[in-house]
This record gives C-alpha cells, sequence and structure tokens, in this order.
C-alpha cells in the first residue's frame, strides 16, 4: 500500500506548500497552514462510482473531447435552456434561471434561511426529480420542514396548467405532463441524509436525479482524505468531486455552505474559484428582509439583487421593494431623506436616516449601517469644507432603512441632505426624492439609468426629484408628469430642499 502523503494548506486561502511556513505567501497571514494527510491513490470505490456516473451522461462527448485540442470555430455553440426556478427573485440573480451542468454555491449566516430558501424552491419544481442530500437535518425534520412551507400556500397545494401555477383540485396537473403532487407532497423529491460522499455518488447512480443539493458541503466527507468533515482538504476534494459530475453529467448542483465569524465563506477560497456561481443570503436577523446577492456568476451579471420577506410560514419574494422600504409617514421628521437608487437593473427607493447630535465624550464618531463608512467620511468633509456647515465637533450616525446594504453611489445626495436635514432640525417636504453622486468639489455628478430612477419615484407618488443637471442632455422631461430639479452643486441641492 502506497504510502500516503503530507501536504500544509493555509487555512485562510488554501496555499500548499510541501513543508510548514509561518507565513503564508500569497495572503499573508502568520501561522494559518495546517498539516492534512493526502492519500496517494484515489479510492477505488470513488473512482468507479464517477465511471459510472459517465456513462450515458448526455454531455458524454464533450467530456470525452476534453482531452484534446480544438478549434475555436469547431466547437458546437449551441445553448442549453436554463432551468426556470419558479423564483422571480432567484432566477434574477442566477442570470436568467439555472444554467445545465453547472455548480452553484449558496452561502450565508447560520438561521439566515438557506435550507428554507433550497427547500421551498425545490418544492416548486415537480417536473424535475431533484435529490436533495442533508448532512445536518434528520429526514423527520426535513418532513416537518416541507410541510411548514406548504401549508403557507392556498389550501396547502400547488399545481401547474400550461406554464401556470394555479389550484385544481389541490393536486399538481400540468398539460401533458408527465409529474403530479398528491395531498401537497411531490413524488420527485428524494430526500437522503448521508455525508459519505461515496454513498452518494451510489444513491446519484442508482436515482438518476436532474438536481442535485448539498446540505452542506462541510458536512460531506471522502475517503480519500483522512481529516475530518469541514477541514480544507475535505471541502476543497469533496467540491471537486462534485463538479467533475456535475460538468460530465450535465446536472446541475447547488451547494450550500456555511460561512466564518468575518462574513466570508468558509473553507478554502479555492471553493469559490471551483464553483460557477457565489450567491449570498444576507440580511440583519432582527429584520424581516432578507438579500440575495451575487458574489460571483459566470453566467450572468454580479450586480443582480433579490429581495425576500422572512416570513412565520418562509421566504415571501418582495416583487416592490420600494413600498416596504420606505416607512408610510415621516412628516415633521428631521433626517430623512428619500433616495432613487439601482442594484443590478432593479430601481427602487430607499430611505435614509441620518442624526446629528453634539458629541458626548469628546472625540466625535461616526457610525454607517448599510453604507459605506469611508464614503460617509468623505461627504462630511465635503459638507464641511465645499457648503461651510461645521460638523467637526458632532456625532453623525447614518442609517438604510430595513437593514438593507446599498453601494450605489447616486445614494450621495441623499446622505448629505438627511445629515443637514438632522443638522439644522428642519423636516425635508413630503414629496421629494433625489439622486445624485456627490465629488471632492462639491459638484453632483451624473448618474446611470436616470430614466428609470424618475419613473420609480412617479410611480409611487412622489412629485419632485433632485437630478444632477448634466443628465438632461438628450432627456425628454414631457413624458413625465413629476417636477425635475436639476442642480450643479450641492448647494444648488440643499437650496432647493430648504430654501
Amino acid at each position: 500500500m502506497a504510502k500516503d502523503k503530507i501536504a500544509y494548506v493555509c487555512s485562510n486561502c488554501g496555499q500548499e506548500s510541501p513543508k510548514w511556513i509561518g507565513k503564508c505567501p500569497a495572503c499573508g497571514q502568520w501561522n494559518t497552514f495546517k498539516e492534512i494527510k493526502v492519500a496517494s491513490t484515489s479510492s477505488p470505490k470513488l473512482g468507479e462510482v464517477r465511471k459510472g456516473l459517465n456513462k450515458g451522461s448526455s454531455l458524454q462527448s464533450s467530456a470525452a473531447s476534453a482531452g484534446r485540442v480544438l478549434r475555436l470555430r469547431d466547437i458546437s455553440n449551441h445553448d442549453d435552456p436554463r432551468i426556470d426556478m419558479h423564483d422571480t427573485e432567484l432566477n434574477r440573480v442566477l442570470g436568467g434561471g439555472l444554467v445545465p451542468g453547472s455548480i452553484v454555491l449558496l452561502g450565508g449566516e447560520p438561521g439566515i434561511g438557506k435550507s428554507t430558501l433550497s427547500l421551498q424552491t425545490m418544492l416548486r419544481l415537480p417536473e424535475k426529480k431533484i435529490l436533495y442530500v442533508s448532512g445536518e437535518e434528520s429526514a423527520h425534520q426535513l418532513k416537518m420542514r416541507a410541510n411548514r412551507l406548504l401549508n403557507a400556500q392556498p389550501n396547502g397545494q400547488w399545481s401547474m396548467v400550461n406554464g401556470q401555477w394555479s389550484m385544481v383540485n389541490g393536486q399538481w396537473s400540468m398539460v401533458n405532463g408527465q409529474w403530479s403532487m398528491v395531498n401537497g407532497q411531490s413524488d420527485n423529491l428524494l430526500i437522503l441524509t448521508e455525508n459519505s460522499l461515496e454513498a452518494i455518488f451510489d444513491h446519484i447512480k442508482e436515482e438518476q436525479p436532474e438536481l442535485v443539493v448539498i446540505d452542506s458541503i462541510q458536512t460531506i466527507m471522502t475517503e480519500d482524505v483522512e481529516s475530518s468533515a469541514g477541514s480544507i482538504a475535505q471541502v476543497r476534494e469533496c467540491a471537486s468531486a462534485l463538479l467533475r459530475f456535475a460538468k460530465s453529467s450535465g446536472v446541475p448542483v447547488i451547494l450550500i455552505g456555511h460561512i466564518t465569524k468575518e462574513g466570508t465563506l468558509a473553507g478554502p477560497k479555492i471553493l469559490e474559484h471551483i464553483v460557477d456561481t457565489v450567491i449570498q443570503f444576507e440580511g440583519d436577523q432582527h429584520y424581516m428582509y432578507r438579500i440575495l446577492r451575487s458574489m460571483k456568476n459566470r453566467f450572468g451579471s454580479t450586480a443582480e439583487l433579490g429581495i425576500y420577506e422572512m416570513q412565520q410560514n418562509g421566504l415571501r419574494q418582495v416583487s416592490n421593494p420600494s413600498e416596504l422600504l420606505l416607512t408610510q409617514d415621516h412628516d415633521g421628521l428631521s433626517g430623512i431623506a428619500i433616495s432613487s437608487a439601482i442594484e443590478g437593473v432593479r430601481p427602487f427607493l430607499v430611505e435614509t436616516q441620518a442624526l446629528v447630535s453634539t458629541a458626548a465624550y469628546g472625540t466625535p464618531q461616526r457610525s454607517a449601517t448599510g453604507f459605506d463608512q469611508r464614503r460617509l467620511n468623505m461627504l462630511l468633509a465635503v459638507l464641511e469644507k465645499r457648503v461651510g456647515f461645521k460638523l467637526m465637533q458632532k456625532d453623525v450616525f447614518i442609517n438604510i432603512a430595513g437593514g438593507l446594504r446599498v453601494t450605489d453611489l447616486a445614494m450621495d445626495l441623499s446622505i448629505i441632505a438627511a445629515v443637514l436635514s438632522s443638522n439644522v432640525d428642519t423636516p425635508i417636504e413630503s414629496g421629494w426624492c433625489m439622486a445624485g453622486e456627490v465629488g471632492l468639489s462639491g459638484e453632483v455628478r451624473p448618474v446611470n439609468r436616470i430614466e428609470q430612477r424618475i419613473a420609480e419615484a412617479e410611480k409611487l407618488g412622489f412629485t419632485d426629484m433632485i437630478i444632477p443637471k448634466y443628465n438632461l442632455q438628450g432627456f425628454d422631461r414631457k413624458k413625465y408628469h413629476i417636477t425635475l430639479h436639476p442642480v450643479r452643486k450641492v448647494e444648488e441641492a440643499l437650496r432647493e430642499l430648504f430654501g
């Protein structure tokens, strides 16, 4: 029997080394190299399973051609149709649906709703044979969760007719379809509670599913690596094996991953490089909203955003987040400004809250929730230098309502307006919103997709909107009923708001 190989792997970035070193040359961290044992040859059982999985696969020809050189013009350019997840928010973040043969990593904090989102989505796909592998929960626990999610729907049942969701006698029904649901339970959703990767591949070979979900990748282990589940070597080897299976068979795989206390995905950094798509499920547990954000996507944009509302009986898609992110009544309240922001291709109005008070302990505090604090410091410096408001000896607190984290630069103008409103204790009139990036010279710079921002504000009943003057070039103002106030500098915007 061949002797096992000893290797050292950085626990922070996954860098390998034949011997232990104190400082990682890749990420610069100290004392992060851990000793692991790597088997000299692959496990015969796992090798046979992989070989068996490749037989009869739809992508066998492409897998066979992976070892030879091909001309670019000789490669087929047909696109496989994406899998509709029957979830508008998830489809948007994935770039239009799940790509066959892709591997997706879903990360998030404990208790944020990763497993709920995954199981809820799988229950909406009765036309696909799905294998749901759980290494954390028992089959009885998954059954209880599924019942709770199904009971959230009308009469506890779903059905589809002509590709549209509807209710027909409490059972699944689809014209020219082959699947069915009886008493709210899908026949094509298979549950497996297993931690061994070899056993999982055995069940995959036997059941031939069309979609595989692993909950979670940190609980799966293989016999090839002599270490505990969740270690760097185990996570890397299991993810690589699942990647080879997805690419060779054309069956998409969804991995659920834990995150560390620093907010990054647990395991080696190479895990994020292996997968095709990394989506983060985030949000404050004290708020009802959950944000699904794409961090990496080989098949779509990484700027997309999905919003859900956590309810007692599951996650609800938020189709119009603007109405939920705005306080219903803030007349007479200072320090509140409304901004028209865009995340991905979706415009929505967000409420910016500011509180300015005299520094109680001598050293002024600067705090921002849902907004970049370094950019807040820059905007405060612009407000003091270019406009003349002294905020050096005052505490400034910024909060984006609803627990939302926004990175749109068009939020600058609303941040400054909310800070000044709180500083002078004068509320901004109801019906006003704004969008504009603020430069270091105090100028209001143009923003992209201004027409979408204006249309969203007008749809929600706003009467006045401050926009950058440079955005009016080639712009037709007659098709909007909202009053537009173009400005070039921050002083002009504040003069429009406060007179």
